[in-house]
């Protein structure tokens, strides 16, 4: 594994220039988090550093070739349920590991629920556990604990981390405490 480096990043969007001459090492095995004001990139970054954007000027090394992402949306398989939902990333013949998962984040009992049927947080921590199972050295962050109440938060907070340990983490996020729980360095885009 390798650290993943940003290097002279340029990115807009028509007249809008969202990265400039963006700068940033994300060392391997550990979390970076991201914070900084709605509109200052920090999405944008994020998919670059997973190859969905390309950014107009600058260098990305040390990319792995198995990323996973939880996005601001959840992404879900809304018909199948949560169990099949993690199914579809996770090894085969692992179904006993899948629905352990599950009961770490308190979703034993809707297991074999329709993802539609779940409730927001029900399905913030399914996307989760989700990304969590993608085998892969990096695992991207957008607002992954938004809607989730203060105890299911340090509930999924513990779960990251445990599940986590030597890949590296990117995490965009507006709260101190998710900050405080995961990051090994912080790249505040607060514009100067």
């Amino acid at each position: 594994m390798t650290d993943l480096v940003l290097h002279e990043i340029r990115k807009t969007y028509g007249d809008n220039v969202v990265l400039d001459g963006f700068f940033a090492t994300f060392p391997a095995g550990l979390c970076t988090c991201i914070m900084g004001p709605s509109g200052c990139g920090k999405t944008t970054l994020l998919r670059i550093l997973l190859g969905l954007e390309i950014p107009d000027a600058g260098t990305v090394t040390g990319r792995p070739d198995r990323c996973s992402a939880v996005f601001q949306e959840n992404r879900l398989f809304e018909s199948f349920s949560a169990l099949s939902n993690l199914s579809a990333v996770a090894k085969r013949g692992d179904k006993a590991l899948l629905l352990q998962h599950l009961a770490e984040l308190g979703l034993e009992e809707s297991a074999h629920a329709p993802v539609s049927t779940l409730s927001g947080g029900m399905k913030r921590r399914v996307a989760i556990a989700r990304a969590v199972l993608v085998p892969g050295e990096l695992l991207v962050l957008d607002e992954p604990f938004t809607g989730l109440d203060r105890e299911t938060k340090e509930l999924v907070l513990s779960y990251v981390k445990r599940h986590t340990k030597g890949r590296t983490l990117v995490l965009v996020t507006h709260d101190p405490a998710e900050r405080d729980a995961l990051a090994d360095q912080v790249i505040d885009m607060t514009p100067q």
